[in-house]
């Protein structure tokens, strides 16, 4: 079969020449192929398109249309296979696809859906919906994606839950994040937007109309089962996921933390937010700074009506909620939060200096009397029980340090026990390293130390044995072998006794 482009060579060769044979020589063809596209096009017919040959198959048309049109377009060529087949149809299976699938052609060709091009407008629309984010020490996440219609401004906000207060927040951070507020937020018919459809029509949470009013919005919801109505979050969501969740696609490794998930989120949103954008040939960003002229101003504070009971943030870093304290990060000391109860989680929400609300600590339920506290609360505090460094205080003191690390091990070790005369028994050292060098008597130190001598004359021996023998080595006895005496003496005890050697005896022995 020649395409389209052969033909009209072949076609136009014969215009030239008059002669098949000679539009076939310029065509590179045979003359009986020029001769059958002449034809064609002299009877009217369109030589580009194939005859239709008789099929086995084309006496099971009828059957084939009936099940695909009873079935909506939806029944797999396998199965419709298996029917014809029954029916005494002898062909492969592969031109039971090839005929099912021309039949849905047909079919979907007359009742394919027509969609008008969305006409967006600036200020007007914003959009948001919700996907599955990544597991992080075994707890699931979900992304809030937010996308700005007009601009195709996008914003991503990790979340724990998706209840109420979590999406106000996350609705004001988008908001104050996008420099105002559009007319319209249009999402999906979830029970914290709509708790009811009566005659096909949405009845609104009362809660979420309150956070509507307080931002000069209005909540709309998208019609059941039909998606196209907020596309653009959509796309959103599945361009995020594809990103930000660890796949084998992109090769991105598991978060430890939630504080490396937001930092990849707020990168993610700061690179496509940044380069140009397909349908506009702009930046979303360059747009938004045109967009926002079109925005209704931010109210100074954020809709915390929804976030709970308040609370003062203690010199320790903790509040109370039920008679028990929680800790939150040391920063928001003397600051007020908000904290409510998720099933037996704790939510503390607190409001930064820009007036965003942000999550900030999260915690199990706690009993009276016990504290839950989180050490990332606080900042790193010294190890002062680790810090066993000596430090020298006189002259003294300093000659002996000045020894080595043996000195100081020494040091630490004896005090640790309670040793009498340590100071003498310092000077001693240093009185010995005149005599040996200053490397012996340090690794004397080091010996005593670990091995716990610490009397009169131990240094010295320790000195001796190493002048003869060398640095000493340590022995260690392990449980093969024990100076208690054991019971194997006993083994036989009873075996050989008999009547006559047990002694006798009477009644005066007794008294």
């Amino acid at each position: 079969m020649k395409n389209s482009r052969e033909i009209m060579e072949i076609l136009e060769a014969y215009d030239l020449t008059g002669r098949y044979r000679a539009a076939a020589e310029l065509a590179g063809c045979d003359h009986h192929t020029v001769a059958r596209y002449v034809k064609m096009r002299a009877a009217g017919q369109q030589p580009d398109k194939r005859r239709h040959r008789a099929r086995q198959i084309d006496d099971y048309l009828p059957k084939i249309e009936e099940l695909v049109v009873r079935s909506q377009g939806k029944i797999r060529a396998d199965v419709v296979h298996k029917r014809i087949t029954a029916m005494g149809f002898t062909g492969g299976e592969r031109t039971t696809r090839r005929t099912v699938a021309e039949a849905k052609a047909q079919f979907r060709a007359g009742r394919r859906r027509v969609y008008r091009p969305w006409v967006t407008e600036p200020g007007l629309w914003i959009q948001y919906d919700f996907g599955d984010g990544p597991v992080i020490k075994g707890r699931k996440t979900t992304l809030f994606c937010a996308w700005l219609a007009w601009s195709r401004f996008r914003v991503i906000i990790p979340i724990w839950d998706k209840t109420l207060p979590t999406i106000t927040a996350c609705l004001d951070a988008t908001f104050r994040r996008i420099g105002g507020i559009p007319a319209y937020v249009l999402t999906d018919n979830e029970k914290t937007v709509t708790t009811d459809h009566v005659a096909g029509i949405a009845v609104r949470n009362p809660e979420i109309v309150e956070v509507a009013r307080h931002y000069g919005t209005t909540i709309r919801t998208c019609l059941p089962a039909d998606p196209e109505t907020k596309g653009g979050s959509e796309s959103t969501v599945k361009i995020a996921k594809a990103d930000l969740v660890p796949k084998d696609a992109n090769l991105r490794e598991h978060y430890q933390t939630f504080g490396e998930l937001e930092a990849a989120c707020r990168q993610f949103c700061d690179e496509v937010n940044s380069r140009i954008h397909k349908a506009t040939r702009r930046k979303p960003a360059e747009r938004l700074a045109e967009e926002v002229h079109r925005l209704h101003p931010l109210p100074k504070s954020p809709f915390t009506a929804a976030f709970g009971t308040t609370r003062r943030v203690c010199w320790d870093s903790t509040i109370s909620v039920e008679a028990v304290r929680y800790s939150v990060p040391h920063k928001l000391i003397d600051a007020r939060v908000w904290a409510r109860f998720h099933g037996d989680e704790l939510i503390v929400t607190a409001v930064d200096e820009h007036g965003s609300a942000r999550e900030v600590a999260r915690h199990h339920r706690g009993q009276p009397g016990s504290p839950v506290l989180d050490d990332a609360h606080y900042p790193p505090r010294e190890d002062k029980t680790g810090d066993r460094t000596p430090r020298a205080t006189s002259a003294e003191e300093a000659a002996f340090l000045a020894l080595g690390p043996g000195a100081a091990s020494w040091l630490v070790e004896a005090a640790a026990a309670g040793v009498r005369r340590i100071k003498a028994k310092m000077a001693e050292a240093v009185a010995l390293s005149k005599l040996h060098s200053a490397a012996e008597v340090d690794r004397a130190l080091g010996t005593a130390a670990v091995t716990g001598r610490f009397a009169d004359k131990d240094l010295l021996s320790i000195l001796d044995y190493q002048a003869v023998h060398g640095p000493a080595e340590l022995h260690r006895r392990s449980e093969d072998h024990s100076l208690q005496p054991g019971t194997g003496a006993w083994s036989t005890f009873g075996l050989s006794t008999t009547a006559s050697d047990v002694p006798e005896y009477d009644e005066s022995d007794l008294a």
